[in-house]
């Protein structure tokens, strides 16, 4: 390792001053609902942040140094554990969440965009801390230190192997030519898409308080809402409308829509993933529409479209917000929805899972590998778009699927420890390292995680850190050669 300590320092300093600030809104939030005690957590975990934050500001220096790809996975997983640990942190000081354990899984939950929850009954917390759990998915929605790059060209850094190690996705495209510049523009969109739901959802009724909370949810794809029964608790078509079309943006490549503007809405559509990803979507729904319709579990064609719609969008886009009790549906309609669970959303959107462009080129590899069986003497390519597919490339998305499904076979054996039923540990590892939330049994949408103890729910908590940076970017850092000078 050659990074220099106070370069390390800096980049750190300046993620902990970003978490420190985003807790502002929850502050006056506290002011608005008079709420002393959450007051004080805030403001005592801002202090802290920023005197730190600062120290190591000034401890560091502006450097010229290019940040190898190797820095940038530690740097990542550095900040993204310190922004885990600092979101927790008014959980714990407030009182509302006392356990660590608990508060840690929250908080990365949260920054990892899961939605996965330990709480019975999150209705009697204080609502400014209800505010920080949600939009801690805004914020690591598009990930803690894409907003940070674009500062970081005034503080003397080089992030784009930062963001080649936070983005979530094989790659995450340069549509500028600065990285600072790009990760502005994705923010832009972000801050767009956040603004109109918000309205929008404000236009059907919901209050302003509910509207931010669910449009950080579902622009997000994190899943939090201040109400035990998630959107369920609005009944109504309209608010589930427009969280599943936000849902569906968010989780498609947010670089397409920066491109569209110079080269036209259809654009979008031209884009192989983008169709792949609308075509499994639109299968997936009516699939389930017909199983919950014929099966008899819900009498009309028109209910069994609403929730099996609001459901696909929600588990595709690795969102986790519930409109029913999946659990109870059909097994064919829930292997569905597990299938889709292993999916995930696009590259470079703000959804998880195993990722829809890596689904596709390994769709196109078995059908490689056919026709290369058929005629041994073809020349058969892999292309996306019309452009062939770097073998290095291709080596990259199978070796993240085979880790993939290693990590959740033996992290499936390791929670087994804890002798719950198999569907509740299969479950329970898939919607965590793949940023879902709910899953099936025991940690279904009407139920919660709070049946592991400490361990377990540590080990699920570092599973979605892992998942939301892509597996490589946290597990390489235990292997000696990383650790290695002379590599």
């Amino acid at each position: 390792m050659n990074l220099s300590l106070r370069t390390f320092c800096r980049i750190i300093g300046l993620a902990m001053l970003v978490i420190g600030l985003s807790m502002f809104p929850s502050l006056i939030v506290a002011v608005i609902y008079k709420e002393t005690v959450s007051f004080l957590a805030f403001l005592g975990t801002i202090l802290f942040a920023a005197v730190c934050g600062f120290f190591l500001l000034w401890f560091g220096q502006p450097s010229t140094q290019h940040l190898k790809v190797r820095d940038g996975f530690l740097i990542v997983t550095v900040c993204w554990i310190v922004s885990a640990l600092l979101g927790a942190a008014p959980f714990m000081l407030s009182g509302s969440i006392p356990d660590f354990f608990v508060a840690f899984f929250e908080s990365c939950s949260g920054f990892s965009t899961t939605g996965a929850t330990a709480l019975s009954d999150v209705e009697i917390l204080p609502k400014s801390i209800l505010f920080w759990r949600s939009f801690t998915h805004w914020i690591g929605g598009m990930g803690i230190l894409i907003f940070a790059i674009a500062l970081m060209p005034s503080l003397g850094i080089n992030g784009q192997n930062i963001a080649v190690s936070e983005a979530p996705g094989p790659t995450l495209d340069k549509i500028t030519p600065k990285m600072s510049d790009t990760a502005k523009a994705l923010y832009t969109t972000y801050f767009v898409f956040t603004i109109v739901e918000t309205i929008l959802l404000c236009l059907g009724g919901v209050s302003l308080y509910d509207s931010l909370l669910h449009t950080f949810g579902s622009v997000g794809t994190g899943g939090f809402s201040d109400y035990n029964n998630s959107v369920a608790h609005f009944d109504s078509v309209y608010a589930e409308m427009v969280i599943t079309f936000f849902m569906i943006l968010s989780g498609a490549n947010f670089n397409l829509y920066y491109m569209s503007l110079k080269d036209g809405i259809s654009s979008i559509f031209r884009d192989a993933e983008f169709r792949f990803y609308l075509f499994i979507i639109g299968a997936s729904t009516i699939l389930i529409a017909a199983n919950l319709f014929f099966s008899g579990f819900y009498t009309s064609v028109g209910q069994s479209l609403r929730y099996s719609v609001f459901q696909t969008s929600t588990i595709i886009t690795t969102t986790g917000f519930a409109t029913d009790n999946f659990d109870l549906w059909p097994t064919f309609s829930k292997m569905i929805l597990i299938l889709l669970m292993f999916i995930g959303g696009c590259a470079s959107s703000t959804g998880g899972g195993i990722k829809v462009v890596r689904i596709l080129v390994l769709l196109k590899l078995i059908r490689r590998g056919i026709a290369t069986r058929l005629h041994p003497n073809a020349v058969v390519t892999v292309k996306i778009n019309g452009k062939n597919i770097p073998s290095d490339t291709v080596s990259a998305i199978a070796n993240h699927m085979f880790l993939y499904i290693a990590v959740v076979f033996i992290s499936t054996i390791l929670l087994s420890l804890n002798n719950f039923d198999m569907i509740t540990t299969f479950t329970s590892v898939l919607t965590c390292i793949g940023n879902i939330g709910p899953g099936l049994e025991l940690v279904g949408p009407a139920a919660n995680f709070s049946i592991y103890s400490g361990p377990g729910l540590f080990l699920l908590s570092i599973l979605m850190l892992a998942g939301r940076l892509e597996l490589f970017t946290l597990f390489i850092l235990l292997t000696p050669r990383f650790w290695n000078p002379n590599h």
